[in-house]
């Protein structure tokens, strides 16, 4: 089995602003190496927690992991893509929910098994498949995908500058012979950035990287979807806590946090705000929590980690 050397980032800070209440119900929609799910689990008497992950190694190890430290009968591990929650809830007859813990982004043993094909650090099989029982991988996009279709998502959810230079480079050398490995990318991505702007900015590739890899498992997509379907879930009182790692996410979540609690457009001189226009919604955070200075020392990851949290409040 997959060792999981997974320090989980804002452990603490996430499940507080929960508030959890020991009957509640709960998810934790991205289990990763059950950090948040032991936590959370642990402050639950009667309550029971649902936590979900797409990647069966999560799955593996936490039914070994977390046997023995948590009763059965307050946790079920769900093998499925969090874009899933309200029909994967259902199913199991859960139709509100008290708190939801999203931890986005590829976590730690996803990155340091080199086999995954998720960095640039080593050389491996284009995969970046979080769920490896889909078809689409980093191969196929890198191969297949058209020129434009390459510059859009490098541009996008890599926010790469040399974005078109990048995708004319893999269509020349795929021309050539298929890319097949992490170490031929970057070359290849290392060939199409001048040699001025890859001495700043850290790893030449590293933006590539992000954007094939949100691109091959729709992260950007699945978050939307899945926290929809969360803020529609949340029983009042209820809150979701999402820490995120990079800016695309961050932007995403901070958006639809303020579309649920901002105010109508409503006319001028109204001298009461009818109760029924006021949002459903409130901020817990109205500026991100970050990590501590004791966590930033301990944990390289958790410097681009942001929290925000929202509560249900009608």
């Amino acid at each position: 089995m997959t060792e999981f050397k997974h320090v989980t980032v804002l452990l603490q800070e996430a499940i507080d602003s929960l508030a959890v209440q020991p009957a509640g119900t709960y998810v934790d929609a991205t289990l990763g190496g059950g950090g948040h799910s032991k936590l959370l689990a642990s402050r639950l008497e009667s309550g029971k927690l649902w936590s979900f992950d797409q990647d069966q190694t999560s799955i593996t190890y936490n039914q070994e992991h977390l046997k023995g430290e948590i009763a059965a009968d307050k946790i079920e591990l769900i093998p499925d893509n969090f874009r899933h929650l309200t029909k994967a809830l259902a199913e199991r007859n859960v139709t509100g929910i008290d708190g939801v813990v999203y931890d986005l982004g590829v976590s730690s043993p996803q990155f340091d098994d080199g086999q995954r094909g998720f960095s640039y650090n080593y050389d491996a099989i284009l995969d970046m498949r979080m769920n490896q029982s889909q078809t689409l991988t980093a191969k196929t996009v890198v191969n297949e995908w058209s020129f434009n279709d390459l510059v859009r998502i490098l541009s996008r959810y890599g926010e790469e500058k040399f974005a078109k230079s990048i995708a004319r480079a893999i269509e020349r050398q795929r021309e050539e012979a298929p890319i097949e490995t992490t170490f031929e990318l970057v070359d290849i991505i290392k060939s199409a950035i001048p040699m001025k702007a890859r001495r700043t900015g850290g790893h030449p590739a590293k933006k590539s990287f992000q954007a094939i890899r949100i691109a091959v498992n729709d992260e950007l997509g699945a978050v939307e979807e899945s926290l929809q379907q969360a803020l529609d879930l949340l029983n009042v009182d209820g809150r979701i806590a999402v820490i995120t790692f990079h800016s695309l996410e961050d932007r995403l979540v901070k958006t639809m946090f303020k579309e649920k609690t901002s105010l109508p457009e409503m006319p001028s001189g109204l001298p009461v705000i009818p109760e029924e226009m006021l949002p459903d919604f409130k901020l817990v955070t109205r500026k991100p929590i970050y990590a501590s200075d004791e966590e930033l020392a301990a944990n390289h990851r958790a410097h681009s980690a942001k929290l925000r949290v929202i509560e249900r409040i009608k």
